[in-house]
């Protein structure tokens, strides 16, 4: 029998309001996170996880959003943490949202690509996903590929595969950085700026905080007695068709690559020699 093993749809079933729970308005199935000039606001999953699929569909900042920053990622604590992050970056009405994504490994970040998306992001709800098993790290958006980091350990890449992670979302003002490089600054005549989200999906192995990393990789891969969907043969890589849909990602909708900038990593990252050649 193929496991899996949390699937749910409910907000408070998974997740729980960290900061500003003021902030927070809740619509039925759907859960909105304001920003002010007071405040912006953040959930976090009550549990932690290991290899899986989170997903969450969400609604982005309508109108003008510049300066805004919308979150939704994984991470581990410490100072050594992995982090798989999805950042919606606002920008002035009319222009398009940017999907920043970044991943960190052993506290090392550095590692951003953004791209605009092929439609606008603020009026309906899309799914944005993170597949994560011990082969590859995929991004995804409506079920499409954005990105993927592959297990490259046997070239001395590491790779984040021995840290609970927690899923997290948050809305702040990032004005400093966000829009146009910090040039355009939020408007807070348009706040509160409204974040949306529903669809809250983790199929994931849960894992317990007092135990050991060790114990939980152990418990969270497969072994002659179960197997996990993630480790199946055909989730170690993307299919023909995904990989296809990636093409045409990096080909009409990325702006930025991390190993295409050769000013600021005159040697290219050990990851990207794969990554050019392949794709």
């Amino acid at each position: 029998m193929v496991m899996g093993l949390v699937n749910s749809a409910k907000f408070e079933e998974l997740f729980q309001p960290t900061w500003a729970f003021d902030h927070f308005v809740y619509q039925g199935d759907s859960v909105q996170l304001k920003l002010d000039n007071y405040s912006g606001a953040g959930f976090q999953s009550k549990s932690k996880y290991m290899f899986g699929k989170v997903s969450i569909k969400m609604k982005l900042v309508q109108g003008d959003s510049a300066g805004t920053v919308t979150a939704f990622y994984m991470s581990s604590e410490g100072p050594n943490h992995h982090e798989f992050d999805f950042e919606f970056l606002g920008n002035t009405t009319g222009e398009p949202y940017l999907v920043q994504t970044n991943v960190y490994v052993n506290g090392v970040g550095n590692r951003e690509q953004r791209l605009n998306l092929w439609f606008d992001p603020t009026q309906e709800f899309h799914s944005y996903s993170i597949l994560w098993n011990q082969r590859q790290v995929v991004f995804l958006v409506d079920e499409t590929p954005i990105r993927v980091m592959s297990n490259m350990e046997r070239k001395g890449v590491p790779f984040p595969k021995d840290q609970p992670m927690g899923v997290y979302s948050s809305i702040w003002n990032a004005d400093d950085w966000a829009t146009q490089g910090g040039l355009v600054k939020t408007d807070w005549s348009h706040a509160p700026f409204i974040a949306s989200y529903q669809g809250f999906e983790i199929d994931a192995c849960e894992c317990s905080v007092s135990v050991a990393a060790a114990d939980n990789a152990k418990k969270c891969s497969s072994s002659a007695e179960r197997r996990f969907w993630w480790d199946e043969p055909t989730m170690s890589e993307l299919n023909v068709h995904q990989s296809h849909q990636l093409l045409w990602v990096r080909a009409n909708h990325m702006v930025y690559d991390y190993c295409a900038d050769t000013a600021r990593f005159p040697v290219m990252p050990l990851e990207c020699e794969h990554h050019i050649h392949k794709h």
